[in-house]
């Protein structure tokens, strides 16, 4: 058996053709979809790059690896400390190392593990190719590798090839020469021109006024990613950048296809395409960044096309990415590690059944440190540390009304709210009883000075509130972060 996933950083499903989206972003992975299965509520335990894959790759909690953040104690795998024995767990429990021990050949191309340091992402894989700038590259700097993979290996039984591509990931950066398929089709019709105005006046980093974090600052090596959004011509710049990245990887998986198809293994491929994180657009007044632990960032892609499995089926349950690992033990006839948190979903590619869950517990502390649980049509998100973007302490979104999160319905929705707060206990009571640690790394991130991306920036930041009309709100920052002003 041959295993192809395609991990495609910051692509958000909405986007997608295969998921509704009204552009033509993405033909090929459309083409997978309506041969396999799309999950249509799949996301991410914990938001966003590195937390995301440390959960995929090792099916667990970012609760339960300690990887919650960017920086600090939380961007560092737990040890295990005294139970270790010669090699530890991720050398078989892993998704590679589990694969590899099911007999697979197991191959990344990918500059995740050192854009990040995280070289735990390598255990199991029998070969490992750095496409090189940790992140920064585009589709063109990766497909050859690939194709050169394919030629030599595609014709050999069982291998799993795990391929990462980065275009939708800030900054877009598709090609000048690629041209824009997008300039003449609509904007996403949510933002109009006073909900924009709305957002410049909104604070914090990702904002409209400061797309570049914690200022305006465009840089001239990335045309399509503008330093502000003033205009709608702005928001056409930064959307189709988005969506020019999308398409522009979109045309460098159907290279790889079409390697495939010459190398004659294509049509019994078994084909995952996912992404690590989604990327907010607007929602929560945030743009071209995936700093929060609501629906757009943490909902991402799953469309598994599996040989036997079913053709053209939508899933509509409640499915964390780290529930990939006992799904594929399940597919492949094999016992799951009692260590992963992970929960199978294979009836519902075998048969089309439901299987999903019925919440989850979503988790950001890169950015911000945020919980939120998504159950029946509700977003219920708590923050406790709001990254400056002067969040509630609670907000609710009816995601199936309010898709884009712009009307923040906890005050009158209570009793919704309280039901949240008792599945958020219940799971963080679930999760610490289920490991030998006595810390929640989410309070690490709280009590090492905050989120990795806000850490050390308010000063800075308040300055330019100051010179951007917007000092009204420098007060409440200071009352809700004064240790960042004690430095």
């Amino acid at each position: 058996m041959r295993i192809l996933f395609l991990d495609l950083d910051t692509l958000r499903p909405d986007h997608l053709g295969c998921y509704g989206y009204h552009r033509n972003t993405s033909p090929n992975i459309d083409r997978i979809a309506r041969e396999g299965v799309r999950f249509d509520n799949y996301y991410c335990s914990d938001a966003p790059c590195l937390p995301s894959r440390a959960a995929l790759m090792t099916g667990r909690f970012g609760i339960h690896t300690g990887v919650v953040g960017h920086g600090g104690t939380a961007a560092d795998m737990r040890m295990e400390g005294e139970p270790r024995g010669f090699r530890d767990r991720l050398s078989w429990d892993s998704l590679p190392a589990f694969l590899r021990s099911a007999g697979f050949r197991t191959v990344t191309i990918s500059p995740f593990a050192e854009r990040h340091s995280a070289w735990w992402f390598y255990a199991g894989f029998n070969e490992m190719y750095n496409t090189g700038k940790c992140g920064a590259e585009s589709a063109e700097e990766i497909t050859p590798t690939v194709i050169d993979w394919i030629k030599r290996n595609a014709k050999q039984d069982n291998w799993f090839l795990h391929v990462n591509y980065w275009d939708p990931h800030t900054p877009y950066r598709a090609p000048i020469e690629f041209g824009n398929p997008f300039e003449k089709d609509p904007l996403p019709d949510w933002i109009t021109e006073e909900v924009l105005e709305q957002h410049r006046r909104k604070v914090g980093p990702h904002s409209a006024r400061e797309i570049n974090m914690y200022d305006n600052y465009a840089d001239p090596r990335y045309p399509r990613y503008p330093g502000e959004i003033k205009d709608m011509q702005d928001l056409r710049k930064m959307i189709d950048g988005y969506d020019c990245g999308i398409r522009y990887m979109d045309e460098h998986i159907g290279r790889i296809f079409d390697a495939l198809r010459e190398e004659g293994v294509f049509d019994d491929l078994a084909i995952i395409i996912s992404a690590d994180h989604g990327e907010n657009m607007g929602e929560l007044g945030i743009y071209a960044e995936h700093g929060t632990a609501d629906y757009i960032t943490c909902r991402i892609p799953m469309i598994i096309r599996w040989p036997g499995g079913q053709k053209g089926h939508v899933d509509k349950g409640l499915h964390y990415n780290l529930d990939l690992l006992p799904t594929l033990a399940q597919l492949l006839g094999k016992q799951p590690s009692e260590r992963w948190d992970g929960q199978s979903y294979a009836p519902a590619i075998l048969n089309g059944e439901d299987c999903g869950r019925d919440y989850l517990v979503l988790s950001q502390c890169a950015h911000v440190c945020q919980r939120s649980v998504r159950f029946g049509p509700w977003i219920y998100i708590r923050t406790y540390h709001d990254g400056y973007h002067l969040f509630p302490d609670e907000m609710l979104f009816n995601v199936e009304e309010d898709p884009h999160e712009q009307f923040d319905v906890a005050q009158q929705n209570r009793s919704v709210c309280w039901e949240a707060v008792y599945y958020l206990n219940e799971w963080h009571d679930n999760m610490m009883k289920t490991m030998p640690y006595a810390v929640d790394p989410l309070w690490t991130v709280i009590n090492e000075g905050g989120p990795f991306h806000a850490k050390g920036h308010l000063k800075r930041y308040c300055e330019w509130l100051e010179k951007t009309g917007r000092g009204h709100a420098i007060p409440e920052l200071k009352r809700r972060h004064p240790r960042e002003f004690e430095r």
